[in-house]
């Protein structure tokens, strides 16, 4: 499922928070070689370069993170890059801000490789503490929330295993999982409802698709086609591909 509009805006208030938190310690503690200027020069330096971060930073993290998606299967790794990708565009940032504020009169190319260290720990360090604030709030909903009522449904053979994908077959539903498939009789209305507590959406009106099944997203002539891990394809009509759009699906 997609984050809310209260969610997202929890979410940003929340790194905001972090870099804020950050911010204080790198002033009070005259880190990086600040601890010479006055406090009121370091407090204001650190703070905008942190609030900057916290504006930047989660619209690189989307390229990552987007829809809850790992895109290289693993979070650290994820995180690592996330925070390489914002450090290298960032040095310009902390170059400017440096020259403005403590008169650093040395060029950009010759600062960037002094920079870029300090600037890398930091945008790593800030992203770790987000991504382990969000793997902890993700785990707690996932225990304290109640398994999928249609994980009763599987057949006997396809017990505890992942749902990849619904398809509607006349009045009967084939089950796409990580155990292979089988067909149930139920309506795929009904399917959608009681698949509530897995991530995923309706993207067809025969097909219904959980979002860590998608392996790749393809657009052409107008319509998007999604590959689920069991290389099936999957149509995404225009009825809800706005919607799958605005989830970061395609």
């Amino acid at each position: 499922m997609s984050l809310g509009p209260y969610e997202e805006a929890f979410g940003w208030a929340r790194g905001l928070l972090v870099a804020i938190a950050f911010g204080l310690f790198l002033t009070f503690s005259g880190a990086f070689g600040t601890s010479e200027a006055p406090l009121g020069a370091r407090l204001a330096y650190w703070m905008t370069l942190m609030v900057l971060g916290s504006i930047v930073g989660p619209m690189i993290a989307r390229l990552f993170f987007g829809g809850g998606r790992s895109r290289t299967g693993r979070i650290w790794l994820d995180a690592l890059l996330a925070a390489l990708v914002m450090s290298l565009p960032f040095t310009a940032v902390v170059w400017l801000a440096s020259s403005l504020a403590f008169n650093m009169h040395a060029p950009f190319l010759q600062a960037a490789p002094v920079l870029f260290g300090p600037v890398f720990m930091i945008a790593s360090a800030i992203t770790a503490v987000n991504v382990l604030i969000e793997t902890r709030k993700g785990a707690e909903t996932h225990a304290g929330a109640a398994p999928p009522k249609f994980l009763d449904r599987l057949p006997l053979k396809l017990r505890g295993a992942e749902i990849w994908a619904v398809e509607a077959e006349d009045h009967y539903l084939r089950l796409h999982t990580s155990k292979g498939q089988d067909l149930i009789l139920m309506r795929l209305a009904d399917a959608v409802t009681e698949l509530e507590g897995i991530e995923g959406a309706r993207v067809h009106r025969s097909w219904w698709v959980a979002r860590d099944a998608i392996t790749d997203a393809r657009r052409g002539d107008g319509r998007a086609t999604l590959t689920l891990k069991d290389g099936a394809e999957v149509p995404v009509s225009r009825t809800y591909a706005g919607l799958l759009r605005e989830r970061g699906w395609i």
